[in-house]
């Protein structure tokens, strides 16, 4: 039986300068990656947007809109804001590595490029970015009411689970883009307590909003809470004889999340998941995995 092949990376080079196209072209196309080519940012936006790529190599400065801008453009929009962007340019000065940076890129390499050097980066930053996004789907599919936004409060992403909520509240996108920003710098304000949570204002329904971590330099997890309703954490602690930390950990694992993976969603090292774990092992009275996610979907509606 033929086994069906490896799905082959997806990068997008964003320049304007033929001799750089046909380096990186080749060098690619070597490595076994498809290649899609955009000659200025605008064209780069439009490309992505159809054929949403793994990575994108952006040159700094061309014609028209320069990569920098192409960048921010890019981070604005949800569906692509997690693609990682390395830049690419013959400028090596601090200003522009940091304006890079600011744009929302991962990396910075000046030209002339490696090859090797630009594979293994590269590399690096399309693992870094899969597991990102798969614990975001993981979130997603779990129904979890969390979503992400800059220190000056901008919403960054959401789950799915997360607008349902708002607009139950009845929060449409107006509200999210003018009251939003505010209540939120508030809450990532250095000075408040960020223990006790924030309440919304919303119409229909009370709602809170609680600090989860900072996942980034400029974004922070949030979770919302329906005032109305315990929450499947909630249900877990009052449940069980276990700490609110412990029961973060249990319910992905009732979700059937690796260490790694509930490592990446609460901002923990894989090591720090398992001695979670071993507390809910033994507060639990269980051996394994599979008997505390049993335990923890008793208590979880179905």
């Amino acid at each position: 039986m033929k086994q069906a092949s490896a799905k082959k990376d997806v990068v997008l080079i964003v320049d304007d300068s033929p001799d750089t196209l046909s380096m990186l072209n080749d060098t690619l196309d070597q490595a076994g990656i498809t290649v899609l080519v955009a000659l200025e940012g605008a064209q780069a936006l439009t490309i992505a947007a159809t054929i949403t790529p793994d990575v994108i190599l952006m040159d700094a400065l061309m014609p028209n809109m320069d990569g920098f801008e192409a960048c921010r453009r890019l981070k604005e929009n949800r569906d692509l804001a997690h693609i990682p962007v390395i830049f690419m340019t013959g400028l090596s000065d601090t200003e522009s590595i940091v304006k890079g940076f600011a744009a929302g890129g991962v990396d910075y390499i000046t030209k002339p490029v490696k090859g090797d050097e630009l594979i293994a980066r590269m590399r690096a930053h399309l693992n870094n970015a899969r597991l990102t996004l798969s614990a975001r789907v993981a979130l997603d599919n779990t129904g979890s009411f969390l979503f992400s936004a800059s220190a000056e409060g901008n919403l960054l992403w959401a789950t799915p689970q997360a607008y349902h909520l708002l607009e139950d509240a009845g929060l449409n996108n107006a509200w999210l883009d003018e009251n939003l920003p505010s209540q939120l710098r508030q809450l990532l304000a250095p000075h408040y307590n960020r223990d006790k949570g924030l309440l919304v204002k919303a119409v229909d329904k009370p709602l809170e909003i609680r600090y989860i971590s900072q996942t980034g330099n400029d974004e922070y997890l949030l979770q919302l809470i329906d005032m109305e309703r315990p929450s499947d954490l909630e249900r877990l602690r009052a449940a069980l004889p276990i700490t609110e930390r412990e029961s973060e950990v249990l319910l992905w694992i009732a979700h059937g999340k690796t260490n790694r993976e509930i490592g990446t969603i609460l901002d923990m090292s894989p090591r720090t998941a398992n001695k979670h774990l071993e507390q809910i092992f033994r507060k639990l009275n269980v051996e394994n995995r599979t008997a505390a996610a049993v335990v923890a979907l008793k208590h979880l509606p179905s």
